[in-house]
């Protein structure tokens, strides 16, 4: 009869093994970022959101010219060797106030969301969590906000501060909050009836650190996706209430301002509305890109991205 010889493991044997648990113990933001940057679609996203946040903050070295400077004699010149987009009706250098204007629309679109999702998150979890009167009053309020078209609350929230870049942010960080607000209230009805809220319950945790410690982190994952979704919202509506006249005022430049400007000049200097549209649409591309990788990264369907 044969007698069967028991395996030795090595310590090279199990080393895979832990290698593969440590792998899978990494926090699941960090496994979605990665799925993220095997997406082409997330890589292109990402990849734009860069290079123009980068022409943004380095646009006083890489513009060719200063973004107001008027070249008398060159007005409305088309693409050339010394301007590379051309000119404008001003004879101003469309390629650096491009690159300048990259400033408004992006720092208006950050400053929004960044007030929208952190007021939006705190009372839709505080909503979600704690319910009763405090749910229904600050829903209430929410709904009512929501039945104002964005745009239009935008202009009157503006026509109330005055024109100018940080009451457009403003204007959509109010527009903004709802959405944030709804969403992250959806997420915590159904995190707080999970067992490891009842199980902190049960050791005596208070409400507060089981909202901000445990609920939140489980719940914030569909908050990202809405804030790289209305970040390109927020750069739109900025865009188009310059264009309307109450966003940032002439001469400072903005993608809005340069379209608005343009209007007259469609048909005999078609660059001039061109390429201050092709950035807006660039940009715009690129976050619906990044949004819809982050949707399947984030999505547990779909981790084999």
């Amino acid at each position: 009869m044969a007698t069967t010889v028991p395996q030795v493991l090595t310590p090279g044997d199990v080393r895979p093994a832990r290698q593969k648990s440590s792998r899978s113990a990494r926090p699941p933001l960090v496994q979605a970022l990665e799925r993220t940057l095997r997406n082409p679609m997330g890589v292109f996203g990402i990849t734009v959101v860069c290079l123009l946040a980068l022409a943004a903050l380095t646009a006083p070295w890489i513009a060719p010219y200063d973004p107001i400077e008027q070249h008398p004699g060159s007005e409305l010149l088309a693409p050339n060797g010394a301007f590379w987009l051309g000119t404008d009706n001003l004879g101003r250098d469309l390629l650096s106030r491009i690159i300048y204007g990259s400033q408004s629309s992006l720092l208006i679109g950050v400053v929004a969301v960044g007030l929208g999702a952190g007021l939006g998150i705190a009372t839709g979890l505080a909503a979600g969590y704690l319910g009763g009167a405090i749910d229904a009053t600050i829903m209430r309020i929410y709904d009512a906000l929501l039945s104002f078209p964005a745009i239009l609350l935008g202009i009157g929230i503006v026509s109330v501060l005055g024109a100018g870049p940080l009451s457009v942010a403003y204007a959509l960080a109010i527009a903004t909050i709802p959405t944030f607000a709804r969403l992250m209230r959806s997420r915590v009805l159904t995190e707080r009836e999970r067992e490891y809220v009842i199980a902190a319950r049960c050791l005596g945790a208070r409400s507060g650190r089981i909202m901000w410690n445990h609920v939140l982190p489980n719940a914030i994952a569909p908050l990202i996706i809405q804030v790289s979704l209305l970040m390109g919202f927020a750069i739109l509506a900025e865009s188009a209430l310059t264009f309307l006249g109450l966003g940032t005022r002439p001469p400072t430049p903005s993608w809005g301002g340069m379209l608005n400007e343009s209007r007259a000049y469609l048909r005999t200097a078609p660059w001039f509305g061109i390429f201050p549209g092709m950035a807006l649409a660039i940009l715009l591309l690129g976050l619906n890109f990044l949004t819809d990788a982050l949707r399947d990264a984030l999505d547990p369907r779909r981790t084999n991205i």
